[in-house]
């Protein structure tokens, strides 16, 4: 009986305490209730930033200055700090009511952020911006020239001003000797993506990243260091620039073509791999079509002195002479009997072979290719070159796709029609010195002609004749080669 007295109790006691506890709840909810919208908040006046831009253009090298216009509230103490990002970590931070620093970065686009501290009460403000990294490199014409014996690597801005022999200004040293070709390599197929600058050279070559002009450091940036096997005693023939950004060409007397079977940011795009597999000897010269779907050469054997074709898979493929021949009455092009001094391609289909002789006699051969479908050659016609006494070691030699075909020997250059073997000179007068570089500009409208120190443009529009539209002065040496950027 005591025990449950004891436990009514205890009941009793737990249900007073829950009934206090539920007054209490509901007192609470009435007077929130009551007050609700009686209390006034005063947030934090934010800082006013009057002149932050929301991109800003920076040079490579050159300050950058940034000033964003805060203006804080009455007795505000605040401090900006900035930072421009950059994915791989070199970002940029500063700290100071305005932005000076050096730009240093590549020349890309880039996130920046302002941030705004109030020391006074603790609060931080975020402001958003955009960099657009650029260089001096961004347009211009490089040029490739030997002074003394010693290559030189110059640049020319779109002002027009000349930074003559920049490579050793900006490397300490000298580029390899004997100097061959200058490419600005890019990738048409993705856009326009840079690959770089690349110096070659006979048994040398050396590849710049386009923005900065120092040795690249994504690619290899030593020829030699872009070959998966380097060969032996590296001998260029002759090297052309592909629409994907990769160099093709003949090496040791063998075929090489740059992979493009990987992503072109990728540090092998564009490597040799092994050369063309087969029995031949190359002679320097050749002719490249690039159609759809694939890229295809007609070389020259010089041991057999025959012409065979090579296919582009991914990887070169020798076909040696698996092709079907037409005209076979006028020269067999699969047993020539001359040596080949130069071919010469006006399109996709028809070329010019410059050929001597055992007697010493320069011949002129015309020929067809089909290069896809079944592969054909077809011998079109052999003549005797109408002026052999052009004809030089150092001979300079470009084809139009019109038919032309321009020729720079001694001091002078020539505009050859072979439909008619008219020969006429340029109108231009190129100051008595040896022709050292001759180049079509990409529409072919404009003859670039090098001479010691001087690279003339000249114009070859229809019934202009080759006359002078401008020349640059300075160049350090004779031109060898040149490169235009336009963006």
């Amino acid at each position: 009986m005591k025990m449950e007295m004891k436990s009514f109790k205890k009941i009793n006691m737990d249900i007073k305490k829950l009934m206090i506890l539920m007054a209490v709840l509901v007192f609470s909810l009435a007077a929130c209730h009551k007050d609700l919208g009686h209390y006034d908040i005063n947030m934090p006046v934010e800082p006013e930033v009057t002149t932050l831009d929301s991109v800003y253009n920076a040079i490579v090298g050159d300050s950058l200055i940034i000033d964003p216009g805060v203006k804080g509230p009455p007795g505000a103490e605040l401090e900006m700090s900035w930072k421009i990002s950059e994915r791989t970590g070199g970002d940029i931070t500063y700290t100071g009511p305005k932005l000076r620093v050096i730009f240093g970065l590549a020349a890309q686009r880039y996130d920046g952020m302002l941030t705004v501290y109030n020391k006074t009460n603790g609060m931080k403000y975020f402001y958003k911006f955009k960099v657009n990294g650029a260089t001096d490199f961004e347009k211009g014409t490089t040029v490739l020239s030997v002074e003394n014996g010693v290559t030189q690597f110059s640049f020319i801005k779109a002002d027009g001003t000349l930074q003559a022999r920049l490579y050793k200004a900006m490397q300490g040293k000298d580029l390899p000797s004997d100097p061959l070709y200058l490419f600005f390599l890019r990738n048409k197929y993705t856009g326009g993506v840079m690959l770089g600058y690349w110096i070659i050279t006979k048994h040398d070559g050396v590849r710049l990243e386009p923005n900065t002009m120092m040795e690249h450091d994504r690619y290899p940036n030593q020829l030699k260091d872009n070959f998966f096997t380097s060969p032996d005693d590296l001998e260029v023939g002759s090297l052309v620039a592909h629409e994907q950004g990769v160099m093709m060409g003949v090496v040791n007397g063998k075929f090489y073509g740059g992979t493009t079977s990987t992503w072109d940011q990728a540090s092998t795009y564009g490597m040799f791999g092994l050369s063309a597999e087969g029995d031949y000897d190359l002679a320097p010269s050749f002719a490249m079509a690039v159609t759809d779907p694939g890229t295809y050469f007609i070389c020259f054997d010089k041991n057999r002195k025959q012409f065979v074709r090579i296919n582009y898979y991914g990887t070169p493929v020798y076909f040696g002479t698996q092709y079907s021949v037409e005209g076979g009455n006028i020269f067999d092009p699969m047993n020539v009997g001359m040596d080949l001094i130069k071919l010469v391609q006006l399109n996709n289909a028809d070329c010019y072979a410059i050929m001597k002789s055992a007697d010493g006699k320069i011949y002129e051969l015309k020929f067809n290719v089909k290069f896809t479908g079944p592969f054909s050659f077809t011998a079109q016609q052999k003549r005797e070159f109408i002026r052999p006494d052009l004809v030089t070691p150092t001979t300079k030699w470009q084809g139009a796709k019109n038919g032309v075909i321009y020729i720079a020997s001694g001091t002078k250059v020539v505009r050859y029609n072979p439909v008619n073997q008219e020969v006429k000179d340029l109108v231009t007068n190129f100051g008595g010195k040896e022709i050292t570089m001759l180049k079509l500009s990409e529409d072919e409208e404009t003859l670039l002609v090098g001479t010691d120190g001087t690279i003339w443009f000249t114009n070859i529009k229809t019934g202009e004749g080759g006359s002078l539209i401008k020349k640059i002065e300075g160049i350090p040496g004779a031109p060898v080669d040149m490169a235009i950027r336009t963006n």
